[in-house]
């Protein structure tokens, strides 16, 4: 199934059962999305990231408060059911995210086309929200010349939960979303509604083996967190007649390893990669610059109650908003009839911007990297760099062999200065690895006083055997590579490591989890596929 039908299909889905929650479309803005969201219906509310609680929720309407001298309400969105398009969902704050999973948590016929405009890998949607569409879609590489001509089929909204199904349904496709790894119990209760909606699109009766493929498969694939092995081959009877695929008892005839192969066809082919990018950066940020509030620039953020001190701008709007509904009682009770603001109902405007990103590159130039990986992980490096500088980027470049480490390139965004430090590295002698994240862990904690978020990415093959002294001991140069992976973390500093012998190291893969950073093990990658793993990792 391609993303186009893919996406198509969602939607005729959700037009049938609202309780399917929604749907996140990852597409640019364009003909090929506008002629997908041509198949909604016209008058579905449009709402952006920016939207105010008052408009979400109703509240006070201040310019009929003013004009009528009275109390006067307002009502919102939410307040009538419907399907809603975020866009810009990306950039949708937690508040938002909040309020409306709260919404289609109540159930109450409200359904969310989630538009995922997001220009790098990094920004995504809200996971709090996304938890809780059934469907994803991504049209990123699909052109207008992919998309089908045909006009979807008539779906009107129908109760989807009337359609009969097999007895052991709930179970069978409960026992496939543990085998992808899903721990949410509201996965298999999309497939089920999903593949009842799928049955009143194909006008039967009852859900068949058909139905649950389809669903599984639309459901299931981008919330899979591991790939399941394949089962043995072995003998098998032909699959059953799709007529015949419910029994007299009423129970689901249809092997396990056939569902798993409709959800294996939708998984990304870097899935495990982005995971494991994923989770290095939970609860860290994304490394792509970190998100500092303040009153004098960036995107806005919603006003907040506070003093007029230390160079803060008032928002005289969400001022007045405060204020309004109390000037009947402080005019009474002072007896001026002019508008009156007090203390409490100042509102501070606020804004938030992300501060440029520093890649640390620190790479081990000793003698066992040379023998091995040396070439390929200096080639990967300089695609990385014009990647970085394409981005205005700051790039910096530590290497690490004999005894110490040797800062060769202090950031900078120069791409040429950078591929000639890079081209002149030399290759031979020990592996201080201690030494290597010292320098880079001393570039990084500069760099967060210059107002940049730095993230170290140390290529190696981790035969570390100098300690941080300089003296030749395995043991405590293990040791010392740890402490400082550990200060690292408790730093906040972004890592990522990346495994460049020809057979993955334990003692790496540990360093990783001391430092909760990614670690790729890279044993056969050339200078590309290097490239784009660590591309990847760090969410660009």
């Amino acid at each position: 199934m391609d993303s186009w039908t893919q996406a198509t299909l969602a939607l005729q889905l959700l037009a049938i059962d609202p309780g399917l929650g929604g749907i996140t479309i990852r597409a640019r803005s364009g003909p090929v999305r506008d002629k997908l969201l041509s198949q909604i219906d016209p008058n579905t509310k449009r709402i952006h990231p920016a939207i105010t609680d008052e408009t979400l929720f109703g509240g006070l309407d201040l310019s009929a408060t003013l004009t009528r001298g009275h109390l006067v309400q307002e009502q919102g969105l939410l307040a009538r059911p419907g399907a809603m398009v975020l866009t810009m969902a990306e950039r949708a704050p937690v508040r938002l995210a909040a309020h409306l999973a709260q919404a289609l948590d109540r159930n109450a016929g409200h359904s969310l086309i989630a538009l995922d405009e997001g220009a790098e890998p990094d920004e995504a949607v809200d996971p709090k929200l996304t938890e809780r569409l059934a469907f994803q879609a991504d049209l990123s590489d699909v052109s207008l010349h992919d998309t089908s001509t045909d006009p979807p089929g008539e779906t009107g909204q129908r109760d989807a939960r009337g359609r009969a199904l097999p007895s052991d349904a709930l179970t069978q496709i409960t026992d496939i979303a543990a085998q992808l790894g899903i721990d949410s119990l509201r996965a298999p209760l999309f497939t089920l509604r999903a593949a009842q909606a799928h049955a009143i699109l194909q006008d039967r009766d009852h859900v068949t083996a058909e139905d649950i493929e389809i669903a599984c498969a639309l459901t299931l694939a981008h919330r899979a967190t591991r790939i399941p092995e394949p089962a043995p081959q072995q003998p098998q009877a032909p699959p059953p007649d799709q007529t015949e695929s419910q029994n007299s008892d009423d129970t689901l005839n249809i092997p396990d390893e056939l569902l798993l192969d409709a959800v294996r066809a939708l998984l990304p082919d870097n899935l495990l990669e982005k995971l494991a990018a994923q989770k290095a950066r939970q609860g860290r940020g994304n490394g792509t610059g970190a998100a500092r509030k303040g009153n004098r620039r960036g995107r806005p953020l919603p006003a907040r109650a506070g003093k007029i001190s230390d160079g803060a701008r008032i928002d005289i709007i969400g001022t007045l908003r405060a204020a309004a509904p109390w000037q009947t009682i402080r005019k009474n009770a002072t007896g001026r009839d002019t508008i009156q603001i007090r203390p409490s109902d100042f509102r501070i405007k606020r804004f938030e911007e992300k501060s440029d990103r520093l890649l640390i590159f620190t790479v081990d130039a000793s003698g066992s990297a040379a023998l091995t990986r040396l070439a390929e992980a200096k080639g990967a490096v300089e695609l990385l760099l014009a990647q970085a500088y394409a981005r205005r980027d700051h790039v910096a470049l530590v290497a690490f062999r004999g005894t110490e480490a040797e800062l060769l390139l202090p950031p900078t965004r120069s791409l040429v200065q950078t591929k000639r430090r890079l081209a002149g590295l030399p290759g031979g002698g020990g592996t201080p690895l201690a030494a290597g994240m010292m320098t880079a862990f001393e570039q990084a904690n500069h760099a967060k006083r210059k107002g940049l978020t730095p993230t170290i990415a140390i290529l190696t093959d981790g035969r570390a055997n100098i300690a941080l002294d300089g003296t030749a001991n395995r043991k405590q140069a293990a040791t010392d590579a740890q402490q400082i992976a550990r200060t690292l973390r408790g730093q906040g500093i972004d890592a990522l490591v990346i495994d460049t012998g020809n057979r993955p190291e334990p003692a790496l893969r540990n360093l990783a989890q001391t430092l909760d950073a990614a670690y790729l093990p890279l044993p056969r990658a050339d200078a590309q596929k290097l490239s784009q793993s660590v591309a990847t990792a760090l969410g660009d």
